[in-house]
């Protein structure tokens, strides 16, 4: 999955995350609950920050529950037992899902 997400932000909104995955902004807050690994900063309004980290962990829990269909108790024992080799796998994809956005980008201008 391809967000569309300004590269240069240190925080995203919980409104952006929602916009860019094409979920409700509750889903965001209940995969928050659900899943230890995001840990957004909340400002003194009470309202969520997320890091790029944040937003990598989001995607890859996007990748595990939307994509390939785990339920939420298999997507927390896969990131619990396999959490490195997993993520850094998801990572590969990812970069590699880009390079073939970019070559398709390329190749409509041709």
């Amino acid at each position: 999955m391809h967000i569309n997400l300004p590269k240069d932000k240190l925080y995203y909104s919980i409104g952006e995350l929602a916009k860019a995955f094409d979920v409700n902004a509750s889903l965001i807050r209940f995969w928050e609950k659900e899943f230890d690994i995001l840990k957004p900063k909340k400002n003194a309004k009470g309202n969520r920050k997320f890091t790029p980290d944040d937003v990598k962990n989001l995607q890859f829990i996007f990748h595990l529950v939307k994509e390939r269909g785990f339920t939420l108790e298999g997507a927390k024992t896969h990131l619990k037992e396999n959490q490195k080799k997993t993520l850094d796998k998801f990572e590969i994809i990812r970069k590699l899902e880009n390079v073939k956005t970019q070559l398709l980008n390329i190749k409509n201008h041709l």
